[in-house]
């Protein structure tokens, strides 16, 4: 097992300031950010966050890499805990800059202008957490995951799908690579209807089963492939509902 330098031999200047909540800490003093930084170890070399004013972001989370000299941020919606925002970069002035703007609410567009190693993940927010707008945010995101993929395939395959009606108003998501669909978001999925698979550029299979187990129609097209998707949906779907988990119950929100 590869061994890796100790945070103190990989950012000097980190353990000078005594943790990366101070450097960075340091670093938005100097350049008049106004934005604080906490750790639950105030010690830490290797993370520190920032929360955010706007209720329905989570903190954005700072790490430091353990092979390379490299800070990564993640920050997250609160109805479901996905990434609207991260990035990785070797400038700590840009992680303070990304922090300040994630801390005082900038748009999400607003926080890449600050710090351009920033990448939007193609999620929206919904602040108010309605489950037809978490679907389509998310099917936002499979669009932009897709796009960045050398695969042409499967970016095909996502906006046949996208392109179906029926589909669009589901809620998507992917098991290796798998793309697949529920009758409610996250954390409690409902999954419903079948799994559409990119096996090439010319080869669909749409299947009971997301490793195409169960196979109910092969096509060359991803059109062919969604509409086929389409008839073997089950009948009486009505929109997306939420699939929240109340803490209180112990059983998933009211739909």
């Amino acid at each position: 097992m590869a061994k890796h330098p100790a945070p103190e031999v990989l950012y000097p200047d980190v353990a000078a300031r005594g943790s990366l909540r101070a450097a960075l800490q340091a670093l938005a003093d100097e350049g008049g950010l106004s934005v604080p930084f906490t750790a639950e170890d105030p010690g830490a070399l290797t993370y520190a966050v920032t929360e955010s004013r706007l209720p329905h972001r989570k903190r954005l989370l700072v790490n430091s890499w353990v092979h390379k000299r490299r800070w990564s941020v993640r920050g997250e919606e609160t109805a479901q805990g996905l990434a609207l925002v991260q990035g990785d970069t070797d400038d700590l002035a840009q992680v303070a800059r990304a922090a300040h703007a994630w801390h005082n609410g900038a748009a999400l567009g607003d926080i890449r202008a600050a710090a351009p190693f920033v990448r939007l993940t193609g999620r929206f927010e919904v602040p108010d957490h309605d489950p037809v707008r978490l679907a389509e945010s998310e099917w936002q995101h499979m669009r932009t995951e897709a796009g960045e993929q050398d695969w042409p395939a499967y970016r095909a395959l996502v906006e046949a799908a996208y392109a179906e009606p029926a589909l669009r108003a589901l809620y998507p998501f992917t098991s290796h690579w798998t793309l697949r669909f529920s009758a409610t978001t996250r954390p409690d999925l409902t999954i419903t209807g079948p799994c559409l698979l990119a096996l090439g550029p010319e080869e669909y299979l749409v299947s009971k089963g997301f490793t195409g187990a169960d196979p109910l129609a092969r096509t060359t097209t991803a059109r062919e492939a969604a509409a086929a998707a389409v008839r073997h949906l089950p009948a009486g779907l009505g929109p997306v509902a939420s699939g929240a988990f109340d803490e209180e119950t112990g059983r998933t929100a009211p739909q």
